[in-house]
């Protein structure tokens, strides 16, 4: 059996309650006031757009209880449009997701099972983040959508480094590292006036071996012109709904692995 650890960008760890780390002159100190000065630019552009499409590539790491280490990779696409609509796609080797959500209904069609799971979710995409998350549930970069991301990532860092340049697909970045009690996480914002979020890697303390998740975002655009069409869920032919029990089988991760 693999052992799966899942790793949200809101994992239960960013919940836990932390030290804050004493503040000082050094040149230390500056440094992780840059890296959160540039983490909230990062936020207050987020914020700031209305209307955004990404493709995404993420892997997460999962460790056997023989702690071996064994990575899934996925790719897909989000389409937000603020404050209540997403349409995204998550494709993996076990399961080919379509979410959606309409302000009212939240809806994942797994295509492997060709089957539909609809659940009421009246409100904002930050309530549905949390309502998804309380299921055990994420969509894809959960944190980066939220309304305040500065607010959900800064509260409970107690080490901030700004690391210094980097490129992730041919884009230079910022390299940004913080320290939580259970995760230590990486950023990558693309330099300039438009601070984007490009990779993210979050690394689990608490767990042996300290797996990983890894997510990459490319093909960034704002302002792309949408139909309504686009956030509501129409069955294809065939397809039944199913009780919220099968989301097990939408994971990115595998029900299990090969025995050892």
């Amino acid at each position: 059996m693999i052992l799966p650890v899942r790793l949200t960008f809101c994992c239960a760890a960013f919940a836990a309650s932390l030290a804050v780390a004493a503040t000082t002159t050094t040149p230390a100190r500056a440094e992780g006031d840059d890296a959160e000065k540039i983490l909230k630019a990062m936020s207050d552009y987020l914020a700031a757009q209305k209307n955004l499409s990404v493709a995404f590539d993420s892997s997460i790491e999962v460790v056997t209880p023989q702690m071996e280490k064994i990575q899934f990779d996925n790719s897909g696409s989000l389409h937000l449009v603020r404050p209540d609509k997403i349409h995204a796609t998550r494709t993996g080797g076990y399961s080919d997701v379509e979410m959606v959500f309409d302000g009212k209904t939240f809806t994942v069609f797994g295509k492997n099972i060709d089957g539909y799971i609809k659940l009421p979710a009246a409100g904002t995409v930050d309530q549905l983040i949390d309502m998804l998350r309380d299921r055990g549930r994420a969509l894809p970069g959960a944190d980066l959508l939220l309304s305040d991301v500065y607010g959900t990532l800064s509260k409970e860092i107690i080490d901030a480094k700004h690391i210094g340049e980097g490129v992730v697909g041919g884009i230079e970045c910022e390299h940004l590292a913080f320290r939580q009690q259970d995760t230590d996480w990486q950023l990558w914002v693309r330099a300039g006036s438009d601070p984007i979020p490009c990779k993210m890697v979050v690394t689990s303390k608490a767990v042996g071996q300290a797996p990983q998740y890894t997510l990459t975002i490319r093909d960034w655009k704002t302002d792309v012109p949408v139909d309504d069409a686009a956030f509501t869920f129409k069955p294809p032919a065939g397809a039944k709904e199913v009780s919220a029990d099968m989301f097990a089988e939408m994971d990115e991760l595998p029900p299990s692995g090969p025995a050892k």
